[in-house]
C-alpha cells in the first residue's frame, strides 16, 4: 500500500510545547525582506504563512525540524534552535 505525503505525515505525534516557540520572527525584517513569501513557499510542513501586511504567520506545532527554513531565510528574519527537550516532533516513518 502506498501512502500519500500527508497521510505519512499524519503518522508522526508532536509532543507541543505551550509555553515556549522555537521559532521567532523578526516581523520588521520579514516585511522589508519579503521573508513570508519564501518561508511559505519552501517549508514542507507549511508552517510558515505570508500575510497581506508582509508579515509572517507561524504554526510552530507542525514544525517537522528539517532546517530549510534555517537556509533559505533571509539573515535576521529568522530565530530558530530545536524545542526543548521532551518537545516536538516524534518521527513514526521508517
Amino acid at each position: 500500500m502506498t501512502l500519500s505525503l500527508a497521510e505519512r505525515l499524519g503518522r508522526n505525534s508532536y509532543q507541543l510545547d505551550e509555553e515556549l516557540s522555537h521559532i521567532e520572527i523578526d516581523q520588521v525584517a520579514a516585511k522589508r525582506t519579503g521573508a513570508g513569501k519564501i518561508l511559505e513557499a519552501v517549508c514542507p510542513a507549511h508552517v510558515y504563512t505570508a500575510q497581506p501586511d508582509g508579515s509572517v504567520g507561524i504554526e510552530y506545532a507542525a514544525c517537522l525540524e528539517c532546517g530549510t527554513c534555517l537556509v533559505l531565510a533571509p539573515a535576521g528574519v529568522l530565530t530558530w534552535h530545536y524545542p526543548r527537550g521532551s518537545f516536538g516532533i516524534r518521527y513514526r516513518e521508517g
